[in-house]
């Protein structure tokens, strides 16, 4: 008897398989959101200049579906080690050569709003430290929630600035970060 209830089974599960039904779309309905790839997500970048205006690294920026994705390189011997303060500006502008103050503030700058742990905050701007190494050398990656790439890259444009100190995250208004030590202006499809 359990020779005969194992031979049927294995009849019945063979038989399900061989009679599964197959699907083709029908004529006139292809699924064209498989042909089409998803659009190259939006770039921006620049060129990180040190205190005495010349190149130090590179600064990108992509926009993400919910986000921006920031990537900074910074070259060797370029920054004093420890940690900087790492803010988006509101304005496209470094001629200032070493000073950096025609970047005005922060991008989305709002009273008593600096810092990531400030309960009034965060800015758009706000971006966590960056840590440079021995070598005064430096690589960063951070995603931001808090601004879109497109609305920042407006007519007086968007610049990212480190300082020369940490940013505490909460003082007002920059953290306690002290001078610029470092400009980017990001301008759309830069680096």
């Amino acid at each position: 008897m359990p020779i005969r209830f194992a031979f049927a089974a294995s009849f019945v599960a063979l038989g399900a398989c061989t009679t599964a039904p197959t699907h083709a779309p029908m004529p006139g309905h292809e699924m064209h959101m498989m042909e089409t790839a998803p659009p190259a997500p939006a770039q921006a970048g620049g060129a990180l200049l040190g205190s005495p205006g010349t190149a130090i690294g590179t600064v990108t920026a992509v926009q993400g579906p919910k986000g921006v994705l920031i990537r900074i390189d910074v070259s060797a011997g370029s920054l004093t080690p420890g940690w900087h303060g790492l803010h988006l500006h509101a304005v496209g502008d470094c001629s200032d050569l070493g000073a950096y103050k025609k970047s005005g503030g922060h991008q989305g700058m709002t009273e008593g709003g600096h810092g990531l742990l400030n309960p009034a905050g965060p800015e758009e701007g706000d971006l966590p430290n960056i840590w440079v190494a021995e070598g005064g050398s430096a690589k960063y990656e951070a995603y931001s929630s808090l601004f879109e790439l497109a609305p920042a890259l407006d007519a007086d444009g968007l610049a990212l600035i480190i300082h020369e100190a940490a940013d505490d995250h909460v003082t007002q208004p920059i953290g306690g970060a002290g001078a610029r030590v470092a400009c980017a202006v990001i301008e759309e499809g830069g680096s």
